[in-house]
């Protein structure tokens, strides 16, 4: 599993979140996608890396721009009542 986030300019509202969300799910098989305008950020959550160039042309074609992309090793974190 993989964490990608990208720094999105352009998104103002949730509205545009949702583009882009929508836009990252229909292009690629992925697990999770989150966007946030007030940061101006999209995480992704993926089985395996993602091509970065297609990912950039996918949000780049709905009419926000990507300015930065990080791959990074996901693990998942585990539930626990007893955690300290």
């Amino acid at each position: 599993m993989v964490k990608i986030t990208m720094n999105v300019d352009g998104m103002a509202c949730g509205m545009c979140e949702s583009h882009v969300n929508e836009a990252i799910r229909k292009a690629f098989q992925v697990k999770k996608v989150t966007s946030s305008h007030a940061k101006g950020k999209t995480e992704i959550i993926a089985e395996a890396a993602l091509d970065e160039t297609a990912l950039k042309n996918t949000v780049d074609a709905t009419g926000y721009t990507v300015t930065d992309i990080h791959t990074e090793p996901y693990k998942k974190k585990g539930f626990s009542l007893f955690r300290k």
